[in-house]
């Protein structure tokens, strides 16, 4: 595998979000989000910066009833285009966790591209609304990634009093656990990171 193949495009067209995700495991950072939630784009930037992926979504969804369909499916489709990205995962650091901190805030992410779906989200917010964003569905966004990217995903918020704080440090935390699970080992390579021999 070479960093430059690691890119996928993935589309999902429901009734309710009609959904185009693009990424590139080796990138920059850079990010093209358009979701219609100010704050739910604010913070799929964070795993874009701080993950080093180059991430396009564009997501049209129904906003009108509220915004469940819309964050709980980029979730998957951003899954989705992460696991076709990562592809048979020989060389694959595997396992990542991060420490991220934001004033009174912090938050812990451990992820492991395990191949078995799973998530553990400790995160007592401390209010239901970030502007006009659910805090609810940030459970919903890493259930969907967890389910479709076919990783193991812990989450916890160790402390916080402002609800914006938590939440922005679970999404940057994650994305350093991300990137830190994605990078490809150079004492690794050709090898698929498990003694069963696959993922």
């Amino acid at each position: 595998m070479t960093a430059t193949s690691r890119i996928a495009e993935v589309s999902r067209n429901t009734a309710e979000t009609k959904i185009t995700v693009r990424v590139n495991l080796d990138g920059t950072g850079q990010a093209r989000l358009s979701t219609g939630i100010g704050f739910f784009d604010h913070m799929l930037d964070q795993i874009a910066r701080h993950g080093l992926i180059d991430l396009d979504i564009d997501c049209q969804g129904d906003l009108h009833i509220d915004g469940h369909h819309t964050v709980e499916d980029v979730g998957i489709t951003l899954g989705q285009a992460v696991a076709r990205a990562v592809g048979d995962k020989k060389g694959l650091r595997r396992y990542g966790h991060a420490y991220v901190p934001l004033d009174e805030a912090l938050s812990r992410v451990v992820i492991d591209f395990s191949g078995r779906p799973g998530l553990e989200f400790h995160v007592p917010f401390t209010s239901g609304m970030i502007g006009t964003f659910d805090s609810q569905l940030a459970y919903e966004f890493f259930q969907g990634f967890a389910n479709h990217a076919f990783v193991t995903l812990h989450i916890d918020n160790l402390r916080g009093v402002n609800a914006h704080h938590q939440c922005e440090t679970v999404f940057k935390a994650f994305a350093r656990a991300l990137r830190a699970a994605l990078e490809l080992d150079p004492r690794s390579a050709g090898v698929i990171p498990s003694t069963k021999g696959s993922l």
